[in-house]
């Protein structure tokens, strides 16, 4: 009978134990939701300037990459891992392009410059991944900019990229760009490209 009663005392014990342990010790998952509230918490859009509605705009300017002369514009950071490569496979040149309203760099007005990097990325034909900010310099756009990163075809006439982003203005701007080249000196490599990009943005 004694043993019984001990085995039973120890029984209330260990489940009077087990319960305290656990009201007082956070399970993992709780902690782990703790310490997520540390660095991230939802808030309302229109603080951060969300007030109006999503609108789509189409700008067109013209961008000149510049490889020759004594101020080029576009420079060779990094030469092609092979001279027999045809389609230069591993250049990579450093942009900070001008972007005019006009074909005619010496004679239109300057709205911004294109600046970023460009990568020959193919072996079988002439691609370059291109890595860019529009950033505008005039109006009411002076100060933001536009990214894009995507696949340029050069040699198609017409290439499309995507718009990832942006900033001032074109905050969580989503969209896309056309590429059209318009002249090409074969050269000194000199080229004015002709783009369209449709953004939605705020």
């Amino acid at each position: 009978m004694a043993s019984l009663r001990l085995a039973f005392h120890l029984i209330t014990i260990s489940i009077l134990i087990f319960f305290l342990l656990t009201i007082s010790t956070p399970s993992t998952a709780a902690r782990e939701e703790e310490d997520e509230h540390v660095f991230v918490r939802r808030i309302d859009r229109k603080l951060i300037g969300l007030k109006k509605k999503e609108k789509l705009s189409h700008f067109r300017f013209y961008w000149h990459d510049i490889l020759s002369g004594r101020n080029p514009t576009a420079v060779q950071v990094v030469p092609p891992a092979s001279n027999t490569s045809a389609t230069l496979f591993g250049l990579i040149r450093m942009i900070d392009n001008p972007l005019t309203l006009s074909l005619e760099m010496k004679s239109s007005k300057m709205v911004g410059r294109c600046q970023g990097f460009y990568a020959s990325a193919s072996q079988q034909d002439l691609g370059f991944m291109m890595v860019m900010n529009f950033a505008f310099s005039t109006g009411k756009y002076n100060g933001s900019t536009i990214t894009v990163l995507g696949r340029n075809a050069a040699l198609n006439p017409v290439r499309e990229m995507p718009v990832i982003g942006g900033s001032g203005l074109f905050r969580f701007a989503r969209g896309y760009v056309e590429a059209k080249t318009l002249k090409l000196d074969i050269l000194t490599g000199d080229a004015t490209v002709e783009y369209n990009i449709y953004v939605m943005h705020y």
